[in-house]
């Protein structure tokens, strides 16, 4: 017979770089991303996110919205890159340079 306990579910947010929100959530069984996601209320938190488009992880590997949980998985909703991995690092290094040529 199936468990019937509920999950113990954290959902982790950061909207900028250095600030983390959280949500503790108690989940029925069988629940999925998409309902942790719905139950935190950081889409009203957070009107720019759209559920559909959303990159989501469950202890940071990517995981679909239909992914099911288990009792203390830690749901990621991660935000947009705003500069390609790539690009940034190249930047650092030209800055990096620069600064050693002075």
């Amino acid at each position: 017979m199936a468990n019937a306990e509920p999950l113990a579910i954290e959902l982790a947010y950061s909207p900028k770089p250095g600030k983390v929100e959280r949500w503790a959530l108690r989940l029925p069984a069988g629940s999925r991303v998409e309902d942790a996601i719905l139950q935190s209320g950081v889409l009203t938190v957070h009107p720019e996110l759209v559920l559909e488009t959303l990159s989501v992880g469950v202890w940071g590997a990517l995981r679909a919205l239909d992914h099911p949980l288990r009792d203390r998985d830690r749901v990621e909703v991660y935000r947009p890159l705003k500069v390609d991995p790539k690009e940034a690092r190249r930047l650092r290094y030209r800055s990096h340079r620069a600064k050693q040529a002075r």
